[in-house]
């Protein structure tokens, strides 16, 4: 067995794992998906942030809401700040690495927007400063980490910490709960949509004289 096989076995042992781990939180993630469908449609939006893989991960679930993720629905208002480089470059510049996000959820956090915030240790610094400066301006914050303990899911509002020992594994899982996540936010609009009334078809009649004039029913 080649070790690139061995590797892909252990890692699906440890995905399929995870994932069943993970079901236990699938009201949380129902719930994430209400409050964002609610907020985003009455004016708030959504700030995502993470750090390497988990900043791919922020950009992508933005991505999935900026534009669409199954479904045709409108845009919702989402801000990845990790990809915001002319900002991060310049704040880390200023003011150190630990302000990167902090300062821009100071500068774009609104009362109504939600802080999602991804790590897979759930210790890094610059997410840990962003989630106190949120909670410091009165916003709702949320966080995907890896196995907790940890200090970021102990300082949100809500966590989703997925037990497994590797990065990879707590990464891939991640982009799970992001497309959860989606599809709840979606299914929460669909369902507060309201269903447009049947118009009744309009037939012909002949009118005295013999004109021929169209009446509903």
């Amino acid at each position: 067995m080649t070790a690139t096989r061995t590797w892909l076995l252990d890692h699906e042992q440890q995905v399929t794992r995870a994932l069943a781990g993970i079901r236990a939180d699938a009201a949380t993630v129902d719930r994430w998906g209400r409050t964002l469908a609610r907020r985003l449609v009455d004016g708030g939006r959504l700030l995502v942030a993470g750090n390497g893989g988990s900043a791919a991960e922020a950009q992508h679930l933005t991505a999935e809401l900026v534009g669409r993720f199954l479904d045709e629905r409108r845009p919702l208002s989402a801000i990845c700040l990790s990809a915001e480089t002319s900002s991060l470059t310049a704040i880390v510049n200023d003011y150190g690495a630990d302000e990167m996000f902090a300062r821009q959820v100071a500068a774009h956090g609104r009362p109504g927007d939600v802080v999602l915030l991804l790590s897979t240790s759930g210790r890094s610094p610059n997410v840990l400063r962003a989630a106190e400066r949120a909670t410091g301006l009165g916003i709702r914050t949320w966080a995907l980490t890896g196995p907790a303990p940890n200090p970021l899911a102990t300082g949100c509002d809500e966590a989703v910490a997925v037990d497994a020992p590797a990065t990879a594994v707590v990464q891939a899982v991640h982009l799970v709960l992001v497309h959860a996540l989606c599809a709840a936010v979606d299914a929460h609009l669909a369902a507060a949509t309201p269903v447009p009334a049947q118009v009744a078809p309009r037939r012909p009649v002949r009118r005295p004289g013999g004109d021929l004039e169209e009446l509903t029913g």
